[in-house]
């Protein structure tokens, strides 16, 4: 917490000028009687810090992100066939429709979304930690990290923010304080992708399947940890991989360069006010995009529709900073266009995809890899309604 200057114009109260009546809650300073001063207003009571707000906020969104990842991994109850050894998916039948509904191993779904929650939670905390404690080293008054909770949606949470005070930091403080989020955010991010494509397997994309469209940055590590990704294949999500896509996704969010996002405060900090023209281009470019896709029967991109008008309401412009006159120096300056050029091989602008139709023929060496990769973990996937 910072104390504000006192104002210099303020009229000083010498010691002997006034004297306390106590109270049970509080002491009131008022004049003497008959020195001709008039009462002293009590001093106001200081606004605790936000400490609550923060840990409220953290608890929402454990239970979403929590709640999010267990119906998001619902694992099956299996049992193994005694005649083909393979592991086979345990069903109950409703004696009254006949209908088959697969049983649900709750300890191990609930463990699923403990797993998962725990996981984005500590990339978001890296991220937000990042911007946090740059902004304790510089003396920038910040908020705590302030999570977003989500109740609604596979993720489970909106991602996390701090705030700020405007106009104390520097050209230099803004860009550490900006690039530390991202940075801080990727050290986790990326071993979990790398775990979890570890301990993932490659399957053929059904008819009529939604799924996560991967970035760039996770294909390359599927194509070193496995085999690259062929047409009509895909890598089987589970709750650390899903989370590190999460903070694969929201970090090259972060990084677009415009307005307060990280990414439009490190442009501000390399460009200075040139980045305003090419903040104004981008948003309208991404506009003109969606509302383009849209007309085009895409309707998944109608998504990014709440994205742009809270960036819109938010402002394109960054404001000046306390200095910007401050130099960065060279290796600030490579390692910015360096995080910024993060969002190719981030950022996917339909974060989803949906199947449709008959699936094609899979080739003979599609389903010769297809029966290497999923061996006798393919009787397991099949046939089983939560």
């Amino acid at each position: 917490m910072s104390h504000e200057p006192r104002d210099p114009l303020e009229p000083e109260v010498q010691p002997s000028s006034v004297f306390e009546v106590e109270s049970e809650s509080h002491s009131t300073p008022v004049g003497r009687p008959g020195d001709g001063l008039r009462p002293v207003r009590p001093p106001s009571v200081p606004h605790p810090p936000r400490y609550r707000l923060a840990v409220i906020l953290f608890l929402l969104t454990c239970a979403s992100t929590i709640y999010a990842g267990t119906f998001q991994f619902i694992e099956p109850v299996t049992v193994i066939d005694p005649v083909t050894g393979k592991k086979q998916v345990q069903f109950e039948v409703d004696s009254t429709t006949g209908s088959k509904r697969g049983l649900i191993n709750w300890r191990q779904t609930l463990l699923n979304g403990l797993t998962y929650a725990t996981a984005v939670l500590v990339m978001l905390g890296a991220h937000e930690m990042g911007h946090y404690l740059q902004a304790r080293r510089y003396g920038v008054p910040a908020s705590l990290p302030l999570f977003i909770p989500m109740p609604f949606g596979p993720v489970g949470t909106m991602g996390a923010v701090i705030v700020q005070q405007a106009g104390t930091a520097d050209r230099k403080s803004m860009f550490d304080i900006a690039i530390s989020g991202p940075l801080a955010g990727l050290v986790v991010a990326l071993p979990l992708n790398w775990w979890g494509i570890q301990h993932s397997r490659v399957e053929l994309i059904q008819p009529n399947q939604e799924g996560w469209s991967n970035p760039r940055i996770v294909e390359w590590m599927i194509g070193w940890i496995h085999q690259p990704l062929q047409p009509g294949e895909d890598i089987i999500l589970n709750p650390i991989l899903f989370a590190g896509w999460v903070g694969i996704f929201i970090t090259a969010l972060n990084l677009v360069p415009i307005g307060q996002l990280d990414g439009g405060h490190i442009l501000y900090c390399l460009l200075g006010r040139k980045a305003h023209r090419v903040a104004r281009a981008l948003y309208v470019g991404a506009v003109a995009f969606v509302v383009f896709q849209v007309l085009r029967g895409h309707n998944e991109y109608a998504a990014w529709t709440l994205m742009l008008i809270l960036v819109g309401f938010m402002g394109t412009r960054h404001p000046p900073t306390a200095d910007d006159r401050v130099p960065l120096g060279t290796t600030r300056v490579i390692l910015g266009w360096l995080t910024l050029a993060f969002i190719f091989v981030g950022f996917v602008p339909s974060p989803m995809y949906e199947t449709k139709g008959p699936s094609e023929p899979s080739t003979p060496a599609q389903q010769s890899r297809q029966h290497e990769v999923t061996g006798e973990a393919e009787s397991s996937s099949t046939g089983f309604t939560p």
